[in-house]
């Protein structure tokens, strides 16, 4: 699976050049009008291209790091396998298995192999939290109509 990883937790002083760096960066994409602005590089007055959804990103990279929050940035189309799927999702191989089999989640046969795309995992992720809030929600309105919150 091509990815790009960085999974351990950010040193104090990256933390500190991150939360330095990303509001500038975030006042500069408020002003910049191309899609492919070039930045220079200081070390070596090198100017290059980049595009702006790349700096885009780079700022959200930044504010991840600037909070202490480790970051692993992965292709919406990269396939998983169902260990990794199972990972993500926080469940059990076998679980995700039967959700595949019942149709929860898309995927494909390599073989006998199963693979689950990387933003339908994402989806179902999303889809399963906004149940929960949903359930949660209900929950704590009976739970008022009871007046257990009353003291």
């Amino acid at each position: 699976m091509p990815s790009i990883q960085e999974t351990k937790r950010p040193t104090k002083e990256q933390q500190k050049a991150a939360m330095e760096s990303y509001p500038a960066l975030v006042a500069l994409l408020e002003e910049i009008n191309s899609d492919y602005p070039e930045i220079e590089i200081e070390e070596t007055q090198e100017r290059i291209k980049v595009p702006i959804n790349a700096l885009r990103l780079l700022a959200k990279i930044l504010k991840e790091t600037s909070q202490g929050n480790p970051i692993s940035i992965v292709p919406v189309a990269t396939e998983m396998t169902t260990q990794a799927a199972a990972e993500m999702i926080g469940c059990s191989r076998p679980h995700l298995v039967k959700l595949l089999e019942r149709g929860e989640i898309e995927f494909t046969k390599v073989g006998r192999q199963r693979r689950i795309k990387y933003e339908d995992v994402m989806t179902y992720k999303k889809q399963q939290k906004a149940a929960q809030r949903k359930l949660l929600a209900e929950i704590m309105k009976e739970d008022e109509a009871s007046n257990l919150y009353d003291s």
